[in-house]
């Protein structure tokens, strides 16, 4: 059972014993918050496939040389937050592409700059005219901060439950809680 101060660290701020700090997840599904399908490093887009990090590498690349933790730091600005592709990811790729002989790197300070050859420029090229961050319009994204607005506020009640509420005012949030896990997997359900 999380203290206190553990259940803060992760951003619950549960009481000691309250159940909802226990196993509780730090970001959101679906990509909609840090330690989620996306957080960071993690898949974003719940069911859906995710983007390929190949193509986004080199459309990237065509605008200027970058750092693969530049690269990161950019696809996650270019959709909103929505897709972190992880390092895990990205490195490996690169060093496909190095193999390939499509890019180079240049170590400087201790990391490495990634450059287009000649010959990465034409898969370059094509990856640019429908870059994979295209496909997150900004009415997704607006869509997903609403989620995660509303998530923090579910958040903050449960936090308000835990300090104040009686057993008997958790155990009714507790209800609470898992009739609208049942309903959004029913809505799940129902588009398929």
């Amino acid at each position: 059972m999380p203290h206190m101060h553990e259940g803060r660290r992760r951003g619950f701020g549960f009481p000691p014993g309250f159940p909802f700090g226990q196993g509780t997840p730090g970001g959101f599904g679906g990509g909609f918050g840090p330690g989620g399908p996306g957080g960071h490093g993690h898949r974003r887009g719940g069911r859906g496939s995710r983007p390929n990090v190949r193509p986004a590498l080199l459309a990237l690349l065509l605008e200027r040389p970058m750092h693969g933790y530049e690269m990161i730091q950019e696809l996650e600005s270019r959709t909103g937050g929505i897709w972190r592709p992880s390092p895990g990811s990205v490195y490996p790729t690169l060093q496909l592409l190095e193999d390939e002989g499509l890019i180079v790197a240049e170590a400087t300070g201790g990391r490495k700059r990634f450059t287009l050859t000649d010959a990465g420029r034409e898969e370059a090229a094509a990856a640019s005219e429908n870059p994979p961050w295209a496909q997150f319009s900004n009415d997704t994204m607006s869509q997903v901060q609403d989620f995660r607005d509303a998530a923090v506020g579910i958040m903050d009640a449960l936090r308000q439950v835990g300090f104040n509420g009686t057993p008997e005012q958790r155990q009714k949030a507790l209800e609470v809680l898992n009739e609208t896990k049942r309903k959004l997997y029913a809505i799940l359900a129902d588009g398929e």
